[in-house]
């Protein structure tokens, strides 16, 4: 994803405004009671397009009049640039279920979103599906203008095989604490089982920080967004010793300063690595592999930490002429039997609570994924404020800068993020 997408996406945003002289949306009043038919976005997951095929195949059926008509999102070099564009040209699918909630505030503010509390019992049908966790999906001026879709909670896979090899003990690994998680990436690396004991990208792109530092933060400071009131979070004492803690790993390179230019878990290359449930059907045949939350300072159980959801919405855009039959669809897509046929095609966690006890025959039979549901449960979320990306940016070119490479110290780091990140939110 390039490293400059919000200012990007800020300059096709002003041409949004000549493009929509030339083409008008349909009025809101009556797109938002028609019926007919529409076409529905997915990402190119095969696992996804083909529970997709399937569930719009049953859609149709049943509805003969409203028929879907599926498709993979544009190509583009991101569906985000891609769904963007499709705003401008006026050429969004009604539906997209791939909907990055960072992106989203960007979305509205190209006029791109339909508020989905537009529709009777919306925000009762959200609330009651997803819980208190909801709320981190509602727009600064309330509205819900995504519907939390599936998550891919971030927890820490590490490879038995390697630990086995380093002298440590796979079925009882320490990685509970910062102290534990040193020592044991230490001797990993020490005793050549791995050339890294754990090796995120130290790429400088807006999300990396999404899969190193913002579930170390949120599991630390007891599941505290970047962002909470206007006002960012991350210079506090949990923050400083999240960056501390990664700072250690880089310097005393247990974790290299470059990016793997491939898969550097799944070829042995690290012993651990940050990862959703996806990761099940991606290693189950290849490394035998265990599971844990991210390590905090002080070692607390698995039932006190939060991490980062991963999570993808999904969205109603505002090219939709056929808004009623758009909102029907979303509510079958996200039933409780289309959300089980999702988990069931995807091993991905719908955002429903409770998700063992929903589907328990499921987790039964696949209790791998077990350890996956409970902590889905228990995620947070990108904040969601006018300037996203480019706070994400700004905090990310602080973090390599500082934690990755050690030009300047992490404190100092984080101090000077957090003013700039509170002047673009001032800003916006």
């Amino acid at each position: 994803m390039p490293r400059k997408w919000g200012a990007a996406l800020l300059a096709m945003t002003l041409a949004a405004a000549t493009a929509a002289c030339a083409r008008p949306g349909p009025d809101p009043a009556t797109a938002t009671t028609s019926r007919g038919p529409i076409t529905v976005w997915l990402s190119n997951n095969a696992a996804e397009v083909a529970w997709g095929t399937k569930m719009v195949d049953a859609w149709n059926r049943a509805h003969p009049r409203e028929r879907i008509k599926v498709q993979q999102i544009p190509a583009g070099k991101t569906s985000e640039e891609a769904l963007s564009a499709s705003i401008i040209a006026g050429s969004s699918a009604c539906l997209v279920f791939n909907t990055s909630p960072a992106s989203v505030p960007q979305f509205q503010k190209q006029a791109g979103l339909v508020p989905l509390d537009d529709f009777p019992g919306a925000e009762r049908y959200i609330r009651e599906r997803t819980g208190p966790r909801a709320d981190q999906y509602r727009s600064e001026d309330g509205h819900f203008r995504q519907l939390p879709w599936k998550s891919n909670p971030g927890m820490i896979l590490y490879n038995k095989k390697i630990f086995r090899k380093a002298g440590l003990d796979p079925e009882h690994p320490k990685l509970a604490t910062y102290r534990d998680f040193l020592d044991t990436s230490r001797k990993i690396v020490e005793s050549g089982a791995a050339p890294a004991a754990i090796w995120p990208s130290a790429g400088s792109e807006f999300f990396q920080s999404w899969f190193d530092f913002y579930p170390s933060f949120i599991a630390e400071s007891g599941g505290k967004p970047l962002v909470e009131d206007g006002r960012p979070q991350f210079d506090s004492p949990a923050g400083r010793r999240a960056a501390t803690f990664w700072r250690t790993l880089y310097r005393e390179k247990l974790v290299p300063q470059e990016t793997f230019q491939g898969d550097a878990f799944g070829m042995g290359k690290s012993a651990m690595a940050s990862g959703g449930p996806w990761a099940i059907v991606a290693y189950k045949h290849s490394i035998d592999w265990g599971v844990v939350p991210f390590p905090t300072s002080d070692g607390r159980p698995a039932s006190r930490i939060s991490t980062f959801s991963d999570e993808k919405s999904a969205a109603m855009f505002s090219a939709c002429e056929h808004r009623a039959t758009a909102w029907d669809v979303l509510k079958f897509a996200t039933s409780r039997q289309q959300d089980g046929a999702f988990l069931a095609a995807t091993g991905q966690m719908p955002m429903r609570e409770d998700l063992a006890g929903t589907y328990p025959d499921w987790f039964a039979k696949n209790p791998a994924y077990i350890t996956y549901a409970e902590q889905a449960d228990r995620t947070v979320e990108v904040p969601n404020v006018a300037g996203s990306i480019d706070v994400w940016q700004t905090f990310r070119d602080a973090w390599t800068r500082s934690v990755v490479f050690g030009r300047e110290r992490p404190e100092a780091a984080l101090r000077g993020a957090s003013r700039d990140i509170a002047s673009i939110l001032a800003e916006y």
